[in-house]
């Protein structure tokens, strides 16, 4: 138990310094305003800070209730420690389906990452909110955590010859041994293009999300600008709707092809 404590306060150390690094230059998207933005305005330098500030808030939100729950946990739960249960056993469950017994070993890292994405997606969905899901820099600082890992998960369980024969596509014969040369290169690029593909699917997809849910906004208020309304027709609500579902199946995925990356680097016959 104190070794699964103590992966969980390195994944969530791990999470919160990989993320805190990211700006929302360059990579950042605000459809709608948010609290941040209007009290430091939306072109002002502390806009600069908004997607820290949101990440920072999530794991604060991490911290009390982890803090909450530890110190007032009971035999019999109470609702909170109950409900944080549930979805801390669902999402093992899911887990070990996949790794096997290697679950308790990585339910922690990639547990923690799957409900860190999906409060950063739900962010946006809140009025005043904004999704750091939005920023290329933050989806890519998260990518990149989940390769590093991978490959110390590979280093770590295969050794060192053994990670190099599984980039080399474990040539055991001679037609593997002449193709070495050409699926080693293969076997590089692919490795370096998962977290592109992870960072790009996540960024891109809630950032569609919060533009199909402002531009419905914006026809509400347009609807009734005759009228000199104040507020427009909540044309919106379906796709908040929406918002929540996309949110929760991209953490999902997200969480779901991290997990098979590690799988990768088990040993085979530790991970089937």
């Amino acid at each position: 138990m104190r070794q699964i404590r103590l992966a969980q306060i390195a994944a969530f150390i791990l999470l919160l310094v990989t993320s805190t690094f990211a700006t929302s230059e360059g990579g950042g998207f605000q459809p709608l305003p948010s609290v941040w933005a209007m009290l430091f305005g939306h072109d002002g330098p502390l806009h600069h800070f908004i997607d820290i500030v949101y990440c920072l808030a999530t794991s604060v939100l991490f911290s009390i209730l982890a803090i909450k729950v530890y110190n007032r946990r009971q035999m019999i739960p109470g609702k909170l420690q109950n409900f944080l249960e549930i979805l801390v056993e669902g999402l093992y469950n899911f887990i070990e389906s996949i790794l096997g017994s290697d679950a308790k070993k990585y339910t922690p890292f990639l547990g923690t990452l799957f409900f860190y994405i999906l409060i950063n997606n739900l962010w946006g969905i809140i009025p005043g909110g904004h999704s750091p899901s939005t920023n290329i820099n933050v989806t890519a600082s998260l990518a990149i955590m989940v390769f590093l890992y991978s490959q110390y998960t590979g280093i770590t369980r295969l050794g060192i010859v053994g990670y190099v024969d599984h980039l080399a596509g474990q040539p055991r014969n001679l037609i593997g041994w002449l193709l070495l040369p050409l699926l080693l290169p293969i076997h590089i690029i692919g490795e370096i293009a998962k977290p592109f593909s992870l960072a790009v699917r996540l960024f891109s997809n809630i950032t569609s999300e919060d533009v199909l849910v402002a531009a419905f906004v914006g026809l509400g208020l347009m609807v009734l600008s005759f009228m000199h309304s104040p507020v427009g027709l909540p044309l919106n609500v379906p796709f908040i709707l929406l918002g929540l579902m996309v949110s929760t199946i991209q953490a999902l995925v997200f969480t779901l092809l991290s997990t098979i990356y590690i799988l990768l680097m088990l040993p085979h016959e530790e991970g089937h």
